[in-house]
C-alpha cells in the first residue's frame, strides 16, 4: 500500500470531521492508499498553527495558495466557506491534484458550473460531499428503490429540518449573511441530493421561500430561513421537499418518504440505523411497515462493527466518504457524487429560486 499526502483546507467543524476520517479510514477498510495528513490551511497562520497540532498534521499555513503549491499535497479537501470554493478548486485543477469540496459545490450555479468545467478540463478526480446519503439504511434503501423492491415509484416526499435558528432572539452570525449559508444553500442541498439518488432527475419546481425572522440582535438577515416545493420528477412521479433552520424540535430532520406501487420506504436520520419498509405482499391482515435495524448485511456496515443493531454514527458517513475518494484516486476515476453531481443540486435549487421569484412552476434546466 502507498501513501498520500492529504491538504485540507479549513480546519473548523468540517475540516476535523475530514481530519478525523482520514487517520481512521485506512483501519476501517484497509484502503490501498493510506492517507497522511501533510498541511492544514485556515484563515491566520495561528489558527492553522492550532489545528496542526490539535488535529494531527505534519504542517500548517494561513494561506491556502502554499498548501495546494505544495509537493508533498497530493490531494486537496475543501471544507471553506462556499465563496472560497470556485477560487481553489481552479488553484487545485490547475496543479492537476485530485479535489474534495465540502457542499455546497460553490456560492452559486454560476460557480457550480466553474467547478465542473475546472476540474473536467484538468482530468482531476473529484468528488463532492454529501454525507447523510452513505448511512447503510440510506444506501440499502437506495438498493431496494433501484432493485423494485417497491414497484415504480410515484411519489416521494422529503426534509431536512433543524432548529439551531429557531430562537427569534438568537444573535445575527455569519449564517445570516450570504445567499450560499441560507436554509436553500445551507440544508436544502442535502435532500435534494437524496431526491436525486433515491428518485432521478427532478424536471420542475413550484418553490416558496422565506425568511422567517427578518432581524437578529437588530441585524438584518440576508438570506432564507425555510423553503418548500412541489416537484415532477423526470420518471413522472411527484414529490414535496421542505427545508428550515428554525424547524423548533428537530436537530436533524433529514426525513425522507418514497411510495411505489408494490411497497414503501421510510428513513429518519435522527434514528439513522433504522429504515422502515413496507411490502404491498402477503396477508392484508398482516401487511404494515416493518423496522429494519441495521447490520452487517447492509451496504459498509460490517467494517464498522460486526453486531447487527449496534449501530453507525455521523463521523462513520465522513469515513465512508474518505473511503470513496481515496478509491477514486487509487483507480483514476470519478466515485459517485462527483461536482457533476453536485451540478445537479445546484440546479435544482437554482430553479427553485426563480420559481419563488415568479411565483410559478420552473423547470430545472437553466431557460
Amino acid at each position: 500500500m502507498a501513501e498520500i499526502g492529504i491538504g485540507i483546507i479549513g480546519g473548523g467543524y468540517m475540516g476535523k470531521a475530514h481530519a478525523v476520517a482520514l487517520q481512521a479510514v485506512g483501519a476501517v477498510f484497509n484502503t490501498a492508499l493510506r492517507p497522511r495528513l501533510e498541511m492544514v490551511a485556515a484563515s491566520s497562520d495561528a489558527s492553522a498553527a492550532g489545528y496542526a497540532q490539535s488535529l494531527g498534521f505534519a504542517r500548517s499555513t494561513g494561506d491556502w495558495r502554499k498548501l495546494v503549491a505544495d509537493p508533498k499535497v497530493e490531494a486537496v479537501v475543501i471544507a471553506s466557506p462556499p465563496e472560497t470554493h470556485l477560487e481553489i478548486t481552479r488553484a487545485v485543477a490547475q496543479a492537476g491534484k485530485p479535489v474534495f469540496c465540502e457542499k455546497p459545490l460553490g456560492a452559486s450555479l454560476e460557480d457550480a458550473k466553474a467547478m465542473v468545467a475546472a476540474a473536467q478540463a484538468a482530468g482531476v478526480v473529484n468528488m463532492i460531499g454529501f454525507n447523510y446519503i452513505r448511512t447503510p439504511a440510506s444506501q440499502y434503501a437506495r438498493q431496494l428503490i433501484a432493485d423494485g423492491a417497491i414497484g415504480d415509484v410515484t411519489w416521494f416526499r422529503g426534509e431536512h429540518t433543524e432548529d439551531f435558528y429557531a430562537d427569534p432572539q438568537a444573535a445575527a452570525t455569519w449564517r445570516s449573511k450570504g445567499m450560499s449559508n441560507g436554509c436553500m444553500g445551507d440544508l436544502a442541498p442535502h435532500m435534494v441530493n437524496a431526491a436525486l439518488a433515491l428518485v432521478g432527475p427532478i424536471a420542475s419546481v413550484m418553490a416558496e421561500i422565506e425568511t422567517v425572522h427578518a432581524v437578529r440582535g437588530g441585524v438584518a438577515v440576508e438570506n432564507d430561513d425555510q423553503g418548500q416545493f412541489m416537484c415532477r420528477f423526470a420518471s413522472g412521479a411527484m414529490g414535496h421537499l421542505f427545508f428550515s433552520r428554525t424547524a423548533t424540535g428537530r436537530k436533524m430532520g433529514y426525513i425522507y418518504e418514497v411510495t411505489g406501487t408494490r411497497g414503501a420506504i421510510r428513513f429518519d436520520q435522527e434514528d439513522q440505523n433504522s429504515l422502515w419498509l413496507y411490502k404491498a405482499e402477503g396477508p392484508e391482515a398482516e401487511r404494515g411497515f416493518r423496522r429494519i435495524l441495521t447490520g452487517p448485511a447492509h451496504p459498509d456496515y460490517l467494517p464498522f462493527c460486526q453486531g447487527p443493531g449496534h449501530g453507525t454514527g455521523y463521523q462513520d458517513q465522513i469515513i465512508i466518504e474518505a473511503r470513496d475518494f481515496l478509491d477514486a484516486i487509487h483507480k483514476g476515476a470519478a466515485h459517485w457524487p462527483a461536482f457533476r453531481d453536485g451540478l445537479a443540486v445546484s440546479e435544482v435549487i437554482e430553479a427553485a429560486r426563480r420559481s419563488n421569484e415568479a411565483r410559478s412552476w420552473a423547470p430545472v434546466v437553466t431557460p
